[in-house]
């Protein structure tokens, strides 16, 4: 449950990326950024907080999805994001294929908070260290994972699940790791050549 920073980094995300082609190991990327405060924070601990963050969610991706990112769209750029995301964190995964998409595909076009309050709740039931994090926590981890997803552009600000447009070659690159993967972008994998 680290995700209680900011969002999905995409512009940071971009730069840790582009160094990366120099220096192709994430250690020395984050130790770069940190050293030359490229994140431009006032405090190290935060600017190591975030480091972190990016890095463990851009070491989940595969060096085609990296290359991939480099040169997409903005918009691909943060479906590969929030795949890292998930990757990252198995409880965004769950909650990404057992209540975003499985809203998505019955047709329900909206995720209200209340839908994260009970999927909180009913994983507290089957793991303590759920049930002691803090109510302002809970709400924190909440909100950061809504504002994650619409920097995805998975939902709206009104909180209306959107349909991922996804390029052929994306769906292809995502399905070479894990075709599960796709259920995060509410993608049916079945439907892949």
């Amino acid at each position: 449950m680290s995700f209680t920073t900011g969002g999905l980094f995409i512009f940071e995300s971009s730069m840790f990326i582009d160094l990366y082609s120099d220096l192709p190991d994430w250690d020395r990327v984050r130790k770069k950024v940190m050293d030359q405060n490229l994140l431009q924070l006032r405090s190290s601990a935060s600017s190591q907080k975030i480091s972190g963050q990016i890095c463990s969610r851009l070491k989940t991706l595969s060096s085609n999805e990296i290359e991939y990112f480099r040169h997409t769209s903005d918009l691909e750029k943060g479906y590969l994001l929030w795949v890292g995301v998930c990757r990252a964190h198995q409880f965004i995964r769950e909650f990404a294929t057992e209540i975003l998409r499985e809203r998505y595909i019955t047709f329900r076009p909206d995720i209200p908070h209340e839908e994260f309050d009970m999927f909180f709740n009913a994983k507290a039931e089957w793991d303590d260290s759920l049930d002691r994090i803090k109510p302002a926590t809970r709400l924190k981890l909440r909100q950061v994972l809504f504002r994650m997803m619409r920097e995805a552009q998975l939902i709206t600000a009104q909180h209306q699940i959107l349909p991922a447009i996804i390029s052929s070659e994306l769906a292809d690159l995502l399905a070479a790791q894990q075709k599960q993967d796709l259920y995060l972008l509410h993608v049916r994998p079945i439907f892949l050549r």
